[in-house]
């Protein structure tokens, strides 16, 4: 129930914050098996990577948008795990990001002295037909940095693996008669 109540309510905040063309562009469909993977062709050879992804715990995630010549704008949402902040669902959005070719970066905005970093790449998950959970994966190092009340900053690196939302986790769109 949290979960689904997380999700539901990230899903209404990226529809507001990103209006609804971009809402609408994160659910592009996925290329065909014979299309090329994605190369530095442009964006529109992005745009299939677009899309909510797992984050480190269980109802937290990344929301992914690939734009023109390669940004990338997006948000992650997570529990909060400092006093002030504990177990309060959080929304970073992207200072920074890029794509280029299938690598993948972006830096965080700093909410309540935490942000992240991402360097790592899109790749074909483990999901057998688009729209299926994992049928993508961001692969690579993400790096949580904290801030103290004297200005030292904490860094802690790892690997990890994000896979994508399947479909139906996400808003099912109006029903055509």
């Amino acid at each position: 129930m949290k979960t689904s109540h997380a999700l539901l309510v990230a899903v209404a905040f990226a529809a507001v914050a990103f209006g609804s063309s971009s809402a609408q562009d994160s659910k592009a469909t996925a290329p065909k098996a014979s299309e090329p993977p994605l190369t530095a062709q442009g964006a529109k050879a992005g745009k299939p990577y677009s899309g909510m992804y797992s984050f480190l715990k269980d109802g937290e995630f990344v929301q992914i948008t690939v734009e023109d010549q390669g940004r990338v704008t997006g948000f992650v949402s997570r529990y909060g795990e400092g006093e002030s902040d504990k177990g309060a669902f959080l929304d970073q959005f992207f200072r920074s990001g890029t794509m280029d070719g299938n690598k993948l970066n972006f830096t965080t905005e700093t909410v309540h002295a935490v942000w992240f970093e991402f360097k790592g790449t899109v790749e074909r998950g483990e999901g057998k037909n688009p729209g299926d959970e994992a049928y993508y994966v961001l692969k690579g190092t993400l790096t949580d940095n904290t801030s103290d009340a004297q200005k030292k900053v904490t860094t802690h690196s790892h690997d990890v693996l994000f896979k994508m939302f399947p479909e139906e986790a996400s808003p099912a769109p109006p029903v055509r008669n």
